[in-house]
């Protein structure tokens, strides 16, 4: 588990073909130490354990279903990647819960000052748009960040100039692709209730029930 408070940037060294699927090689010599061989790590918002490490880089296994479900497929040597190690037990828990198991990849819209901060807007794929609630939280790229605003076809984030400058976000412009994490309450719930719909009684908690009182 995770907090998407990110530690650290990594530099893309290396993604070749391997005995696993593909070996992801990075450079994240500020990443505090020791790893230890097995551990997990959130790259960029994806959950990865620990193949090898030494005091500069780190390897990881990549299997092509990770590598198609995230933006993991189309990284390339040089890239930044926001870094984050697995919660331990008494860790302050500042972000929110995050497990490092991309829901979808959305697309950047637009990028604009908004006092002294920035708006970041996304588009995603519908899917999704009902466990993105305004003023919960989602991982953008591994990054715990709060909704401003969720629209017909994706939602909103204000950004802090303090995130912009320690996370990849920073780097992102309209058109490019991001790892999205839904909040996993959120999705909880909304599972619960479509798969084990409660009987139509007074006093239910009913998804038409949810809608009529703000859920999206």
């Amino acid at each position: 588990m995770f907090t998407g408070i990110v530690q650290a940037l990594g530099a893309v060294r290396s993604i070749q073909s391997g005995s696993a699927g593909y070996c992801l090689v990075l450079e994240a010599p500020e990443l505090p130490r020791p790893l230890v061989d097995g551990c997990s790590i959130c790259v960029n918002g994806v959950c990865l354990t620990v193949t090898r490490s030494d005091s500069r880089f780190i390897e990881f296994d990549v299997v092509p279903e990770t590598l198609s479900r995230s933006t993991l497929g189309e990284i390339r040597p040089g890239e930044m990647v926001n870094l984050e190690p697995a919660l331990r037990a008494g860790d302050p828990m500042d972000g929110h819960i995050v497990q490092g198991h991309v829901d979808g990849v959305a697309t950047v819209r637009d990028v604009r000052k908004d006092g002294g901060g920035y708006l970041m807007e996304f588009t995603i794929e519908a899917g999704l748009l009902p466990c993105i609630v305004p003023k919960g939280s989602i991982a953008i790229d591994g990054v715990s960040l709060t909704v401003a605003r969720v629209e017909d076809d994706g939602f909103v984030v204000a950004l802090i100039p303090t995130t912009l400058e320690r996370t990849t976000l920073g780097r992102r412009r309209p058109g490019d692709k991001v790892n999205v994490e839904t909040d996993i309450v959120a999705r909880t719930i909304l599972a619960y209730l479509q798969r084990r719909p409660p009987k139509n009684s007074q006093g239910s908690v009913t998804l038409d029930l949810l809608r009529e009182n703000g859920w999206p």
